[in-house]
């Protein structure tokens, strides 16, 4: 696996918006050249880590897992596929993030 880092600087520009006939967000990030589309559900789960990392006032690391929620188990108007809290230690996940952020190649803008 590869790891790329991008600095500010390469992210050309952030598009967000809602397609005709939906009723969640999708997200366009362009990057150099490369254009990355993220649905609604993608991007919450990037602001709820955020938010529980950087606003929190001990927490220093989370880490959200993939999982497929059975109907019982999401909320309404929530999609089937979300990030979910694991239970891994804060420890263990700021381990293996500094060594994959160590390894990163910074990307050529």
């Amino acid at each position: 696996m590869s790891v790329r880092l991008y600095p500010n600087e390469c992210v050309k520009r952030i598009v967000a918006f809602i397609p005709p006939g939906h009723h969640h967000a999708r997200f366009i990030i362009e990057i150099g050249n490369d254009k990355i589309v993220l649905h609604e559900a993608t991007v919450a789960g990037i602001v709820r880590a955020y938010a529980m990392v950087a606003l929190h006032p001990t927490r220093r690391a989370i880490e959200l897992e993939v999982k497929r929620l059975s109907a019982r188990e999401k909320k309404h108007g929530f999609a089937q596929w979300q990030l979910v809290e694991t239970s891994r230690d804060e420890a263990v996940i700021i381990e293996e993030a500094t060594r994959l952020w160590g390894e990163a190649t910074p990307a050529k803008c």
